[in-house]
């Protein structure tokens, strides 16, 4: 499965900003996973293709909304209510057969997105 991410960029603290990622097939389930400067990648939400069942990290729950289109092989992240610790790259990745939030089960991962969030 090859991956690509799109809509980051530049926003204030407060704001809002959706990623698509565009898959060229589906597996079990997409994840979005992000590093930030200086720290360690981690896991922020996935979604299982068979019946769109979530998971979230503590630090996005109730912020940030995973979402999928079948017909398009896309999933989106809206992400709301964005703070200055949510700057990161931004990475979607596809699990052939989990929806661990364990990056270890993802095979395959797109380049990433960078998203900036200032104070």
């Amino acid at each position: 499965v090859q991956l690509q991410a799109f809509g980051g960029g530049l926003v204030q603290a407060g704001g809002s900003l959706r990623l698509s990622c565009a898959a060229s097939g589906r597996g079990y389930a997409i994840g979005w996973f992000r590093q930030g400067p200086g720290k360690e990648r981690e896991f922020v939400a996935n979604i299982r293709w068979s019946d769109g069942s979530t998971r979230y990290a503590n630090s996005v729950k109730a912020r940030f909304t995973i979402s999928r289109v079948n017909a398009k092989n896309t999933v989106d992240l809206a992400m709301n209510g964005l703070k200055p610790e949510d700057t990161a790259i931004y990475y979607c990745a596809a699990s052939l057969n989990s929806n661990s939030d364990k990056s270890r089960w993802y095979q395959s991962w797109g380049p990433g997105t960078q998203v900036t969030v200032s104070s």
